[in-house]
């Protein structure tokens, strides 16, 4: 009989790259818990509009992740002889065991696997400038999807012009009223599509050459200072809300004594296996070294993990 809380594979993470490792446990007929402090990941937080995973000519990030996690529990429903489980909690430990592996929660519980995937995906940067960290939750915001509708006929600041931060800009639009996008370096780096429709929203002024100095406000943001990296001076912007999309790192705190990492704190992988340093231990989607982070990659990535280490587990239990 199987322990509770006792599993032949243990998902982290509850991204496209999770779920659809959770989807290929479960058609493996493996024991699997997949454990997230919420499903959506980088996708939920910032997708505005997706047209390029196949079968959906646009759809939102949010509603794709919505028939992710359906998906993902009509097979739990359908499981016959062996179970599928979804733990919501965060992993703050993972510890290597003379046979398999131990997951400990923030909640304090404890689980073991005979393997592990690692699908932690990545939390957003931070800007590391005075009055930010005062500011979270306070007009400082990394997520659009949860905070755009808060700052409605506001006006506001976008830190970074790639395409998280123009994908932003997009969504904001329908919502504030004067939108800013601040960009370090001379040329802004979104995609041409998105440079284009964002020409086309009269509401947004881009600024670059800008390297954000403070964030300034009373209980809640009411400006901030930037620097003109041509002129040196230094320039006030009155807004009321501050939106960093300037990148993310890899969330790898849990497991860094175990896998490899690279000099961008991604986790190394066997490009074939999606199996790190430590046999047994897999990682798929955006915590990985795979070069492009694309819905579709990571979705394939988890696919790819979770069909390795059903293979893994064939040779473990032989």
């Amino acid at each position: 009989m199987i322990d509770n809380k006792t599993y032949d594979l243990i998902i982290i993470g509850g991204g496209p790259a999770g779920i659809t490792a959770g989807i290929y446990g479960a058609r493996q007929r493996l024991n699997t818990l997949v454990i997230t402090k919420s499903f959506g990941g980088q996708v939920a937080r910032k997708a505005v509009a997706i047209e390029n995973y196949p079968g959906f000519e646009k759809i939102s990030g949010m509603e794709l992740i919505k028939r992710f996690e359906k998906h993902l529990r009509r097979v739990i429903a359908r499981s016959d002889g062996h179970k599928i489980d979804i733990e919501r909690d965060e992993v703050v430990k993972l510890k290597k065991l003379k046979q398999g592996f131990l997951v400990l929660t923030k909640s304090r519980q404890k689980f073991q696997a005979k393997a592990v995937i690692i699908a932690s995906g990545a939390d957003p940067k931070p800007l590391e400038v005075p009055g930010e960290k005062k500011f979270i939750g306070r007009g400082v915001s990394y997520c659009v999807q949860c905070d755009g509708p808060l700052f409605s006929n506001k006006t506001v600041a976008v830190l970074g012009s790639g395409n998280a931060g123009f994908e932003t800009a997009i969504s904001l639009s329908k919502l504030v009223k004067k939108i800013y996008i601040l960009e370090y370096a001379s040329e802004v780096i979104a995609d041409k599509e998105n440079q284009e429709r964002v020409k086309k929203i009269n509401k947004v002024e881009i600024i670059a050459n800008a390297v954000l100095k403070q964030i300034k406000g009373n209980q809640f943001v009411n400006s901030i200072i930037y620097q003109d990296r041509k002129t040196k001076k230094n320039i006030t912007l009155y807004v009321e809300g501050v939106f960093v999309e300037i990148g993310s790192i890899p969330a790898t705190n849990f497991i860094r004594d175990l896998v490899g990492l690279n000099k961008k704190g991604e986790i190394k992988i066997n490009s074939k296996t999606c199996m790190t340093k430590t046999a047994g231990i897999f990682a798929a989607g955006d915590v990985s070294e795979i070069k492009d982070k694309q819905i579709i990659i990571a979705a394939g990535q988890g696919a790819k993990a979770a069909l390795s280490a059903y293979e893994y587990l064939e040779k473990f239990q032989n």
